[in-house]
Formats: C-alpha cells, sequence, structure tokens
C-alpha cells in the first residue's frame, strides 16, 4: 500500500458507492464516522477549465436539506482550489452522505 497522500484512489477505503433513496447512486459509510472527519477530496477548482472538476466522491454526493456532510476549502495555490468533505456530525456504518446544495 502506498502511503504518499497524493496517490490517488477514487473512493476512501471508508466510503463505498450503493443505489440511493434520493436519486441514482450516492456515497454511503462503510464504517461509523465522526463529526468533523476529512472524508476526502470532492472539487478542485481549475483555472485550465474556467470551472470546477468533480472526483468521484463529489459526483455521487447527493441534495438533502438535512445534509450530514459540508465542502471546505482546504488547499489552495495560484487559482487552483481543492475542497474537501467534512462530516457535519456522527455518521452511521451503511448512511449516505449528503450536502446542502443550496448553501
Amino acid at each position: 500500500m502506498i502511503l504518499d497522500k497524493f496517490y490517488y484512489r477514487p473512493l476512501p477505503d471508508h466510503l463505498t458507492l450503493g443505489e440511493s433513496e434520493i436519486e441514482g447512486h450516492g456515497v454511503f459509510a462503510a464504517e461509523p464516522l465522526e463529526q468533523g472527519s476529512d472524508l476526502g477530496p470532492t472539487h478542485i477548482k481549475m483555472p485550465l477549465y474556467k470551472g470546477f472538476v468533480r472526483t468521484p466522491l463529489g459526483g455521487f454526493l447527493n441534495h438533502s436539506e438535512d445534509a450530514n456532510c459540508m465542502l471546505e476549502n482546504v488547499y489552495e495555490w495560484d487559482d487552483y482550489l481543492v475542497f474537501h468533505l467534512f462530516a457535519t456530525r456522527d455518521i452511521e456504518e451503511g448512511e449516505e452522505l449528503t450536502l446542502n446544495y443550496d448553501i
């Protein structure tokens, strides 16, 4: 196993994809997650593309007005921004991770 933080993995081991009751497929906790946990990168602002690129994690997050996660900008250099997903409360194994798209 490579321990380099820049080694790319589509989803961290503590997350999995599954069928969502909200819409299509979603991201689910494969183990209990604590409030404040950094769940990984979701969106990268890339000036070359004049917008955001979603990672697999970011591409499968569904909307909920009672979301259990939020985005936070964790890296910034030049005009690049990297956003990570953080748990806003404890999340149970098997629970879908959600964002409030309106915030």
